[in-house]
Formats: C-alpha cells, sequence, structure tokens
C-alpha cells in the first residue's frame, strides 16, 4: 500500500465530456491531482487502488452507473465517493449515503460546495488509510508471535491469571510468565489493559482454549448535463 502521506488524486468520473472538462480544470486550479474517465468501465480498467484519493461519480453514466460502480469497489471507504446527479433523486441518495458516499450533489454544483466535498472526502480517505496501516503493523506484530504465545495471548485477553493459563495449558506459572513478557514486547504494549486494546483492534476472538480465532472484519458552478 502506498504512503498515506502521498499526494493524493481526484478521480472524475462522467459521460459529459463538458462537465468532465470542468470539473477537471477546477479541481486541478486547486492544486490536485486530477485523472479524468468518460465512463466506470474506463474507470475500472485503469483503476489503480495504491494511489489514495477519492471520486467525483456521476450517478447517471451509460452501461455500469455509478451506484452499481460504488458496489464493485472492493474498498470504497480508502476512496471515498462524492456523486454527482443531474436531478435530486431522493432514494438513490439514501442508497448511496448508507453505502458510504461523502455527499451527493445535484448539477449544477457550486464551486464552493463541490470543493468542500472533495476535502472532506480526502480527510476521511487520509484517516481511513492510516488507520489501515496501524492495523497492518499490529497484525504483522501478531504474526510474530510462536503459536504457544498466541495461545497465552488469547487467554490473557478472556481475563484468565497466569496460575490458570498455566493450568488451561499444562504448563507451569514461571513459563507463562515469560510468555506474557515476550507477547509484551513483540506487540509493543506497555500495559496489559493497552494489550487488550491493540488485540481488539484486530478483532481476534477469545476462546478459553487459546484457539485464536479471527472474527470476520470498525466549487463556481458546474454546469448541468
Amino acid at each position: 500500500m502506498s504512503h498515506p502521506d502521498e499526494a493524493p488524486t481526484i478521480f472524475v468520473i462522467d459521460d459529459d465530456r463538458g462537465v468532465l472538462k470542468a470539473l477537471a480544470r477546477l479541481l486541478r486550479v486547486e492544486g490536485w491531482r486530477v485523472e479524468a474517465f468518460e465512463s466506470a468501465e474506463a474507470y475500472l480498467a485503469h483503476r489503480d487502488m495504491e494511489t489514495p484519493g477519492c471520486l467525483v461519480l456521476d450517478v447517471a453514466l451509460p452501461g455500469i452507473d455509478g451506484l452499481e460502480l460504488q458496489s464493485r469497489l472492493a474498498a470504497p471507504v480508502l476512496r471515498p465517493i462524492i456523486f454527482l446527479t443531474g436531478q435530486g433523486d431522493i432514494p438513490s441518495s439514501v442508497r448511496a449515503m448508507k453505502a458510504g458516499a461523502v455527499d451527493f450533489l445535484t448539477k449544477p454544483v457550486r464551486a464552493v460546495v463541490l470543493l468542500a466535498a472533495v476535502r472532506a472526502a480526502l480527510d476521511r480517505a487520509a484517516a481511513a488509510r492510516r488507520e489501515f496501516a496501524e492495523s497492518a503493523e499490529l497484525q504483522q506484530r501478531l504474526s510474530g508471535l510462536t503459536p504457544r504465545e498466541r495461545q497465552v495471548l488469547d487467554l490473557v485477553v478472556a481475563g484468565r491469571l497466569n496460575k490458570q493459563i498455566a493450568l488451561d495449558l499444562g504448563i507451569v506459572e514461571q513459563t507463562v510468565k515469560f510468555h506474557r513478557a515476550r507477547i509484551m514486547k513483540q506487540m509493543q504494549a506497555r500495559t496489559a489493559a493497552e494489550l487488550i486494546f491493540l488485540v481488539a483492534r484486530l478483532g481476534v476472538g477469545t476462546h478459553p482454549n487459546g484457539s485464536g480465532r479471527t472474527r470476520p472484519e470498525i466549487p463556481q458552478t458546474i454546469p448541468k448535463s
């Protein structure tokens, strides 16, 4: 994954060439990098999810429309969507917002409104990427534990005391203390509470036998087309 602080790109998708050029020009004047597409298919053929940014997406596209494209994207939170529509459509706007869209704007849209929505989308994207990077780092720390340490970790998170863990696993209490110290160092946790918080962020389940299962995955005016 790209660095979370990498300069973002605004991906604009609209089948009206006049609108597409106006949007791209406005966003470039603001200093953002812009890539423009006349269809969802063109975007899907080109897209590189490693590049941070957001989408400014027309709802009424031919072929794959905007709402269908939103549903196809694997990780919309990493590239948030601002929808544009030529006519007010409450059901579509509700559906888009429930699916995580940043905003649903009606053309012609004022430049100040669009730019504010883009800034909000980029802020959301940056926060999501930081969260993703932090989770990936935590997962890497977790993967450095031995199978026995994973068992001890699960039981610690489940609230078991050292004596109870030793009994559960058939080992001596001193060995449990050794494993706990290793776990704290590997996970870079200073306290048991911090360790439990880190494990909770990863969604690692706790089971009495220490099985370590994981739960399933927390703008001026643009012309109207």
